[in-house]
Formats: structure tokens, sequence, C-alpha cells
């Protein structure tokens, strides 16, 4: 039997794992990676440490291996995506990596936005001026850190986003690479030529900083012994963001079909088909995946605080002690007319508003810390409504179902609420390392071991499917009340 091992670095740690070519699981291995936060807005990340919690993942992952590690065929790479770093040809980073969730740029954003380049931004990268994507960051630190603007200007940064710096360093430099989805993500590739734009780069104030070579999602992209833990190297054989792992993961394969990733924030992707649509009503256009035969691409809304709004609760306010306490709060009580707008780092798609912080209204006299827990995670499902709206009539397709995946998707009463409130099906699949099984199937079929990617998505059982319910007519209500508090930020 031959086996994919997949990495998937995500925000707060690194999975390994071992899957045939059905998508079954032979072992897993994971290790946390924490983030800083050295001021107000700034979120960071120790590269080498990334770098490290893979060799550690995949070495918990070998050693719980019953197989035979001979037939380990192939290495499929899932990873964080917008994450800047910078690193120097001998692979040592320049400065921390700077968080996707980093707000350092929003000066730059409102820069850029005054000198009137979105429409242009927009056009050729089909992204938004956000500090949420890696060009902004890349900016602020050639301006503002000098070990970045000395190495920019004399040739010497590599800049990559997650999945390149990995590759580089398991390929102790030979191979500088990254794929269509990543570089999607960073404001700097031309979605319509799939190539680094130069004439943003240009206008940008970054002509001297080194970039990985693009190319499809599932591709050759060189070799790996993990630094001894194999005992011959192996070829990367796919790299593709989370997000877009997830959609593959979840057979978001046609037009119409979209996913939600359910954890501390959320992605929601709709397939859109072979050309890149518009970007409208604060949606981006991106890549969906890509292999050497075909390029899909997608609509994608971006949710900032999802998973993470009651965590807060939790772990800063001490509402409750454990989730299952906000989970019956949920089941057993209604909001009381209490909404909680989750603004920590601004409210994403559609809105794309920075009030500056979080805000609970609608409290009265009568509110309870019930009222707030259910507020928190009604405020989840709101915003997967608000972008799917706002999706469905940018590409001009009805969605058909939603996938989801990600921590969240273990609360069946979500789920039930979410259909409610979008008044179309939900499903989740058995399979829970949704971006890591995507990662593999590209692998798999990169290496000859399936058909189709269809035909690895066939295999993979429903675990829930919720049709929407009773709740309909409460959750519209309720979703619009939402709305209006939305329209006085």
């Amino acid at each position: 039997m031959q086996y994919i091992l997949a990495i998937d670095q995500g925000t707060s740690g690194t999975k390994a794992l071992l899957f045939d070519a059905h998508g079954d699981v032979h072992a897993r291995g994971f290790v946390g990676v924490p983030c800083t936060h050295p001021r107000a807005g700034f979120v960071e990340q120790d590269a080498n440490a990334l770098y490290r919690s893979v060799l550690d993942a995949v070495a918990q992952c070998l050693d719980r291996f019953e197989g035979d590690k001979n037939g380990i065929a192939g290495v499929a790479i899932s990873s964080q995506r917008e994450t800047v770093v910078l690193w120097t040809e001998d692979g040592q980073p320049i400065v921390p990596a700077v968080s996707w969730q980093c707000q350092r740029s929003l000066g730059i954003c409102e820069r850029l936005r005054e000198q009137g380049m979105a429409d242009e931004i927009a056009s050729k990268t089909g992204l938004l001026i956000d500090p949420y994507f890696s060009g902004t960051k890349l900016i602020w630190l050639n301006e503002n850190d000098l070990r970045v603007s000395t190495h920019i200007a004399s040739g010497t940064a590599l800049f990559g986003t997650v999945d390149s710096w990995l590759l580089y360093r398991l390929t102790h430099g030979a191979a500088y690479l990254s794929d269509y989805t990543n570089g999607s993500r960073t404001m700097l590739m031309n979605l319509h030529t799939l190539e680094w734009d130069r004439e943003l780069i240009t206008r940008f104030g970054l002509d001297g900083l080194q970039l990985s070579d693009l190319r499809p999602s599932a591709s050759d992209f060189g070799s790996t012994e993990f630094e001894g833990l194999l005992a011959k190297p192996i070829p990367v054989v796919s790299m593709i963001g989370d997000s877009h792992a997830a959609a593959v993961g979840e057979g978001c394969l046609k037009p119409g079909l979209a996913k939600a990733t359910m954890g501390t924030g959320s992605s929601l992707m709709m397939n859109v088909g072979a050309q890149p649509q518009a970007p409208a009503h604060g949606l981006v256009s991106t890549v969906c995946f890509a292999t050497p035969r075909r390029t899909d691409y997608a609509m994608e809304g971006i949710i900032i605080s999802a998973g993470s709004t009651p965590a807060w609760l939790k772990d800063k306010l001490g509402l409750f002690d454990d989730f299952a306490a906000a989970e019956q709060a949920f089941t057993d009580y209604d909001n009381g007319g209490v909404f909680l707008i989750p603004a920590f780092s601004g409210i994403g798609c559609p809105h794309w508003k920075y009030p500056g912080g979080a805000q609970i209204v609608g409290l009265n006299f009568s509110t309870s810390w019930q009222h707030l827990a259910r507020a928190a995670y009604e405020s989840i499902i709101y915003q997967i409504k608000d972008v799917i709206t706002v999706m469905e009539q940018a590409a001009h397709v009805p969605l058909v179902e939603l996938f989801l995946d990600g921590g969240l998707v273990q609360r069946p009463f979500l789920l039930q609420y979410l259909a409610d409130t979008l008044n179309r099906p939900v499903s989740t699949l058995a399979m829970s390392e949704i971006s890591a099984a995507g990662a593999a199937a590209l692998a798999s079929l990169q290496l000859g071991l399936i058909a189709s990617l269809d035909a690895n998505h066939a295999e993979r059982p429903v675990l829930r499917h919720v049709e929407p319910g009773a709740g309909v007519a409460l959750a519209a209500v309720n979703h619009a009340q939402w709305l209006r508090w939305i329209e006085r930020l």
C-alpha cells in the first residue's frame, strides 16, 4: 500500500497525517505553535518554530505508524496563507513571521486607497486593500523595519508565505516555490496570468524583493527526507493554502458548492468555475485549486472572528467555565435581544468595518450570561449568512449546499441554526482533518494513485446532513436585527 504524508501547518499548530489513496488515516501527529502580540494589533509567530513544529509533528506521526514507511510515496503541504515570512538565502528569518491576523498595516491600506489603487489592485489580484493580505504587511515592514529594508534594497530578502518557507527549509534551499492558491493571497500575483505582477510590486516599492516560482497546487515541488526522519527523500507533490485545501477536501469541485471553515476565524469559499469573477460586495476573487490540467477559481469571504468570540467570553470575561455550559445556554435560551458584534480586529466580508473594538448591544437589566453566550454563537452564523448572500449575488450562482469543517462543527445546535438562517442544507464529513485530506487528494492525483478528485470525494462519508427546519422564520427576524446593528457601526 502507498501513502501520502500530509502536513497541515495552521495558526495554532501543525498536524502530520498519513493517508492512503482511499483517504483513510493511518497515523497522526500534532504540535502546537504560539502567537505573540508585541503591540496592540500586532500578531507574530517564530518562523523557525513553525518549521520545527513540522519536524516534530512528522516525527510523532511516523512513530505511531504501524505500516511500511517505504510505502510513503509523496508529501502534501497545506498551510496558513497570508502570513509573511522573510528570510535570507541561508534559511535564516530576517524578522518574526507576520501573521495573517496582524493589523499593523491599516495605515498603509488607507494610503493605498487615497492613492486610488483600489480598482487596480482588485482587477489584477482579485483582492481588496486590507491588512489581511500579505502585500500591505510587506510594505509596512519595508518602510518601518531597517533589517527588512536593508535586505530588500540589496536583493537578499526572500519572501514567501508559510508553504514556500517550509519547502525551502525542508529541501535545504533547493526548492524556492509556491502554488497559485497561496500566491493569490499576497496581493502581488496577477489572478489572470497566474504570475507575479511586476507593475504592482514596483508601485509598492518592493522591487528588490525575491519571489518564488509559482506552480499549480498539484505539481513537482522537490523532495525531502525531513532532516533524516525518512530513510530517503520523497517527492513533495502538492502545496495549497489551508482554506483551499479544505474546499478540495469537502468536494467543492464544481460551481455552486461552497465550504465554510469554522475555526478561530472563518473562510467561506464557493467554486465559481474556470474563470475568475470580479470581486464585489466585499468578497475577494481567488484561485480555488489548480492541477496541471485545470485551474478552478472561487469567491471567498473572510470572517475575522468566529470561534474566537465564545472563547473570549470564557477565557477573558470568565462568563462560563467550559463550552458545554455555553452550548446548553444556546439550547435553553434565546438571545434576549442581545447581539455581540465581534469586531475585535474588525468585521470582515461583506462589511469590512473597523469600529475600534467589539460591541455588545441590546443589554438590559434582564440580560444574563446565557444571553451573551448565545449571542456569541449567533454572531458566527449571521456573518456566514452575510457572506453567502453576497456570494450568490456576485457569482450569479445559487448556493447548492454548504459543507462545514473546523472545530465548531462538533456543535450540532449550531448546524441547525445555520441551516435555518441560510434556508439551505448544510453538511459535515466524517473526516475532521479536511485541509490535510484535500492536500493529500491532490498529491494522490499527481502521483496517479487516484483517477480523479471526484472519485476521491465519493469515498468520503457524510457525518451530518441538516435541512432547514421550523426555525427559519425566527432566524430571519434575528438576522434582520443583526444587520440593523451592523449598519450603525
